[in-house]
């Protein structure tokens, strides 16, 4: 007697896009997302000729000036496309004025945007947003840091995760809207060499403010409760911002 082989079930094509709302409450999806990346180094006595040499590579980027440490310094880069970091980023850092400096592998930070599922202009808050914010010569400060939840906050339910960033995003848009910060959201798994989950950004005309929103962050019960690692932290003052209007994270 012949036997049927058992038909197997049909697997679902697996969806990568960011999710959104319109204003009308229908959903919408954007298979784009922008990668940004921090690396950092020590030993720079003169950052001129630094300037100099991102001037002329064309990168979208951000020089900070460390503030913990005197001779540190910070560069930002961002693309829709992550291997602009190996192709275009990598070789300017192995040009002259970087190749003294030393590498301070402990804030090396690579993330993604991400949508949360209710944007209602997903083009915008996954790619021009973050780029606009980290370029405004008027928030020259900036505070970068990594972040890992607890496994814990993966058994919660969906109603549970959402109330708990509820109280999160309160709190940012309650200092946004007060002009005392703004931040930056990447998600980093599987690509933070210590297992991390996210990082966040703040960028402010002045460091108090973004250092009293890590603070009331404290208080929420995702940073008391859910938290497993939070930072190191670096701490910089941009002294050289470009955005590069041909990028296509800003058409």
């Amino acid at each position: 007697m012949e036997m049927k082989e058992k038909s197997r079930p049909v697997q679902k094509a697996v969806d990568i896009s960011e999710k959104g709302k319109t204003p009308d409450g229908e959903a919408t999806s954007l298979n784009r997302r922008l990668y940004m990346q921090l690396l950092a180094f020590g030993g720079c006595t003169d950052t001129e000729p630094i300037i100099t040499a991102l001037q002329n590579s064309g990168l979208s980027c951000v020089l900070y000036a460390e503030v913990n440490d005197p001779t540190g310094i910070g560069l930002l880069t961002f693309h829709e496309d992550p291997a602009h970091f190996v192709t275009d980023v990598r070789p300017v850092t192995q040009t002259e004025p970087f190749q003294p400096l030393t590498p301070k592998l402990e804030f090396s930070m690579l993330g993604r945007t991400y949508s949360i599922g209710y944007e209602k202009d997903l083009e915008y808050v996954l790619l021009r947003k973050p780029a606009e914010r980290v370029t405004n010569n008027e928030w020259p400060w900036a505070i970068w840091y990594p972040i890992k939840r607890k496994g814990s906050f993966e058994t919660l339910s969906n109603d549970e995760q959402m109330t708990i960033l509820r109280e999160h995003g309160g709190i940012g848009r309650a200092y946004g809207g007060s002009g005392h910060g703004l931040d930056i959201r990447l998600a980093t798994h599987g690509l933070d060499k210590n297992d991390g989950d996210f990082i966040t950004g703040l960028v402010g005309n002045n460091l108090t403010g973004l250092s009293k929103i890590v603070q009331r962050m404290r208080k929420t019960v995702q940073t008391s409760t859910y938290l497993e690692r939070l930072g190191p932290f670096f701490v910089g003052h941009a002294i050289y911002q470009h955005l590069e209007p041909s990028d296509e994270q800003v058409r």
